[in-house]
């Protein structure tokens, strides 16, 4: 495993824009491990103005191997060696995105605090989180569970700073959520916080940048 460091890395940390679109509608649920419900929206092709307005952080393709997971629901990893003072940073920080409240989690297993959007705020897609206003949580071991536009999920996948959540491809099931690993070093910070900015602009409509959250 490579050696933790808390020094910043300005390659990782730039950021370029590109465009993000999702094509799919479905209810989400998430590492609890209670099947989608029949009663759940049916997925449905979907494009929205508001969708491919959103703009993402390029992912760097993350170094090393893919960490280790369940790979079944629940849906954790399994090879985290948490540094406290990185976890404790990440924390919060994701907690600064604004009307986020620290909440119990509502979609995953004890223990796990949910990122919740305040009943003040408008959403501009109420049906990525139907039946919460959880729209990612981080678990004990620093860890998260992130909804995001499906193409934005594949990249996260694909550059390795998560994998998407086994049950992506069931009905009635969003399938743009992740996991997104445990971040190592406050550069791996930055790169989470991205996704969470990504997740919460998604969500709500706002085009946040991790810049304006201290």
């Amino acid at each position: 495993m490579k050696r933790r460091t808390e020094q910043r890395n300005p390659a990782l940390t730039g950021a370029v824009l590109l465009g993000a679109a999702v094509t799919t509608v479905a209810l989400a649920a998430c590492s609890r491990g209670d099947e989608p419900t029949d009663d759940a929206s049916t997925a449905q092709s979907s494009t929205s103005a508001s969708d491919s307005q959103l703009t993402a952080f390029v992912l760097p393709e993350r170094e090393g191997p893919r960490r280790e997971s369940t790979g079944d629901v629940p849906h954790v990893q399994l090879d985290v060696e948490p540094n406290p003072a990185v976890d404790a940073e990440l924390r919060r920080r994701a907690f600064q995105l604004p009307g986020v409240l620290d909440l119990p989690t509502d979609r995953s297993l004890p223990g796990a605090r949910g990122l919740a959007l305040s009943d003040e705020l408008d959403l501009a897609r109420p049906d990525v989180i139907e039946g919460s206003r959880e729209f990612a949580h981080i678990h004990p071991d620093g860890s998260l569970h992130v909804w995001l536009p499906v193409d934005r999920a594949l990249e996260v996948h694909e550059t390795k700073w998560g994998e998407t959540h086994p049950w992506a491809d069931r009905e009635g099931f969003w399938p743009g959520v992740v996991m997104v690993y445990a971040p190592e070093t406050l550069d791996e910070v930055d790169i989470t916080l991205h996704i969470l900015a990504d997740a919460y602009n998604f969500v709500t409509g706002d085009s946040i940048t991790i810049a304006e959250i201290p």
